[in-house]
């Protein structure tokens, strides 16, 4: 995921004042002065005052909130379990890597253990590849297509948090199986990270008005945003600098969750306020970091959700991390290219001790 560095300070936007009694002229000069604070916002990462009249989000320019401090006492049990609901054992597009960088970036995010939910032909290899997680073997049919069983439902009830969609893959969306599984883990009721084809399986499975979404944190790219946003109605641009906070707010609010639209300056909305990411860096354009992004979230998510922390702030949090990590990496390594999404995930755990309440670099949360 490439991810700009836009900077947006929001000291700069001056106040809007009407006057209705004003001469023409400078009534008219006043509507420019309008339209030029509205560019303004639309810099600073705002929404306009009529926006607010519309319902639409205002704009959320506060500092990330810390994370707490890790319970020195703590065990495995205390940081959370994560459920990680992917891969694809289907011979003609085998996936094994989606699910196994966002189970590395849960751990390097902190949690306490993370269950690699995948399917039975691949977990071997997947869990050689992350040897410090669990794996519990989705049954599939002949063509490897998955489907949810009684082990794995158990497996996602007992979870903190669920991430479903890393490299489910998409060649066999119209078997009702797959759909069915993400349904399933959607209606486990734990809190949920839907990122890549768990996302387009909400969409070919129809669920979006079927399937309660209050407790989910949707990660789509502006494609899979666009799938979304038409099966809804809804016909904001998420590739327009200017749109973005506002497209990610309308499908927010559509839905009842909290969305994280990926891209340069990715927004995260609960359908109220939005909050754009003024990190990151363009060596995070690459394969592999939006799984990061989906362990991540859903790390911290298992860790602090039920501690009061919203899915909103969590997700803040996340996105900011990983784009500080992108940062970290380009200065350590000097280039803008070259980033393996493993090694972002390995730069977690120093970028989220300066996101923490004590750490070494509080001034990294603006």
């Amino acid at each position: 995921m490439a991810v700009g560095r836009l900077r947006r300070d929001a000291r700069s936007v001056r106040p809007i004042r009407r006057d209705a009694h004003r001469p023409e002229r400078e009534r008219d000069a006043g509507q420019r002065d309008e339209q030029l604070d509205d560019r303004a916002r639309a810099a600073a990462g705002q929404t306009p005052d009529r926006d607010r009249e519309h319902g639409l989000s205002v704009s959320d320019t506060s500092p990330v909130p810390e994370l707490p401090m890790r319970d020195p006492r703590g065990h495995k049990g205390t940081f959370g379990t994560v459920a990680v609901v992917g891969g694809c054992a289907r011979r003609e597009s085998p996936m094994i890597g989606a699910p196994v960088l966002a189970a590395r970036a849960a751990l390097r995010g902190g949690c306490g253990l993370v269950r690699l939910v995948t399917p039975e032909p691949i977990i071997i290899q997947a869990l050689s590849l992350t040897p410090s997680a669990t794996g519990v073997a989705i049954p599939t049919d002949d063509e490897g297509t998955p489907g949810a069983d009684r082990v794995v439902i158990e497996a996602l009830t007992s979870a903190d948090s669920i991430v479903v969609g890393p490299g489910l893959g998409t060649d066999h969306l119209k078997h009702h199986p797959i759909a069915e599984l993400v349904r399933t883990t959607v209606e486990v009721g734990a809190p949920t990270v839907i990122d890549a084809d768990g996302l387009n399986a909400l969409v070919s499975g129809e669920m979006l008005h079927r399937v309660d979404l209050s407790r989910c944190v949707l990660t789509p790219h502006p494609g899979e945003y666009a799938r979304l946003a038409t099966a809804r109605g809804i016909g904001a641009d998420p590739t327009d600098e200017d749109e973005r906070p506002e497209a990610a707010a309308l499908l927010a609010k559509s839905l009842g969750c909290v969305v994280v639209l990926k891209g340069a300056g990715t927004v995260v909305s609960d359908g109220n306020r939005s909050w754009v990411c003024g990190h990151g860096h363009a060596c995070l354009g690459t394969a592999g970091t939006g799984d990061v992004l989906a362990g991540l979230t859903g790390s911290l998510i298992a860790q602090h959700a039920e501690r009061g922390m919203s899915l909103y702030d969590l997700s803040r949090i996340a996105v900011q991390a990983h784009a500080l990590g992108g940062e970290s990496w380009a200065q350590r390594k000097q280039a803008h290219a070259g980033l393996l999404a493993s090694e972002l995930a390995d730069e977690l755990p120093g970028v989220l001790a300066g996101l923490t309440a004590g750490g070494a670099s509080p001034s990294r949360r603006a």
